[in-house]
């Protein structure tokens, strides 16, 4: 009798753990909706989109929401991809906000959009009554994140309460919700930013360029490097110089740090990864280093 033993990967398990999760929510809900901002958690997210569906298209929707401080070559790859895909992609603007007067801009040194994508975020969803949106968050990312379930309930009001969160007991998932309420999706739960590496190194994702070392005039903050940009609020007190940086996660450009790096290859910052000990968020968005709950605050109002 011929013995076959099926190992799987740590990717592989992943992946597969991920692409069940994706089937789920799209069986289960009738508008899901997959925020992509051009980062890698979102274009990995996407590919296992495509893994789930194959060779049928995503059948949903993508989502930006767009501050309008963004990185040129995060956008230009972000309607690239959309465009090969041949996905829908929703652009909920903060600048509408801005202008309808849903929000009022901050003002200040240390001012950014990132807080007001929160509201930007609560009224696209519910102009499109979308009743799922998969995000990228990962658990190894900072604290708030790590409690989170992969199915996260939101209110009618769109927040989270960490009291009002569903038991999931091993891949078994609520999804059941009233009229208004909708929930957050994350199929990257238990990835790392080291699995994200490996598994863009192992499909041979493309990613914006500013994932990789390249000359860029900057300044420095808090100990962080920020992009010298026309909104970034930059003080007399803060030179500007040339240096060579990548990014280790996309957001808001006014408050996304650089890292100094020689990294210009994939092998290259999976080995620079594997060694640091600082999280992506804590050396690199200055909004999150505020407080340590920071980002639970902004969970609460509805975000994440």
């Amino acid at each position: 009798m011929q013995r076959c033993d099926y190992l799987l990967s740590q990717l592989d398990v992943l992946e597969a753990e991920s692409i069940q999760i994706i089937r789920e929510v799209a069986a289960e809900f009738e508008r899901p909706v997959l925020l992509f901002s051009g980062g890698k958690d979102s274009i990995v997210m996407l590919r296992l989109a495509q893994k789930a569906f194959a060779p049928a298209p995503v059948p949903f929707p993508v989502m930006h929401v767009d501050t309008g401080h963004n990185f040129p070559e995060v956008i230009e790859y972000r309607d690239r991809r959309v465009a090969e895909l041949g996905v829908r992609l929703v652009v909920a603007s903060v600048q509408a906000s801005i202008d309808s007067g849903r929000v009022v801009e901050e003002t200040g040194r240390r001012a950014s959009r990132n807080r007001l994508q929160t509201t930007t975020l609560l009224d696209a969803i519910e102009e499109h009554r979308f009743d799922a949106a998969f995000g990228g968050a990962r658990r190894d990312e900072e604290k708030a994140r790590a409690k989170e379930r992969v199915v996260s309930f939101r209110d009618e009001f769109g927040q989270w309460d960490p009291k009002n969160q569903r038991p999931e007991l091993w891949n078994l998932y609520n999804t059941k919700i009233r009229q208004g309420e909708h929930v957050r999706v994350f199929p990257l739960s238990n990835w790392t930013e080291l699995d994200i590496w490996d598994y863009v190194r192992r499909e041979e994702l493309e990613l914006p360029s500013i994932y990789f070392a390249h000359s860029r005039r900057v300044f420095e903050r808090d100990g962080m490097l920020l992009a010298d940009l026309p909104y970034a609020n930059r003080g007399d007190d803060e030179p500007v110089f040339e240096a060579t940086v990548r990014y280790r996660t996309v957001g808001d450009a006014s408050c996304t740090g650089a890292v100094k790096s020689s990294a210009v290859s994939l092998d290259d910052v999976i080995e620079e990864i594997a060694a640091t000990r600082i999280t992506e968020r804590g050396q690199t968005r200055a909004d999150d280093r505020a407080s340590e709950a920071a980002m639970e605050d902004r969970k609460k109002e509805g975000y994440f």
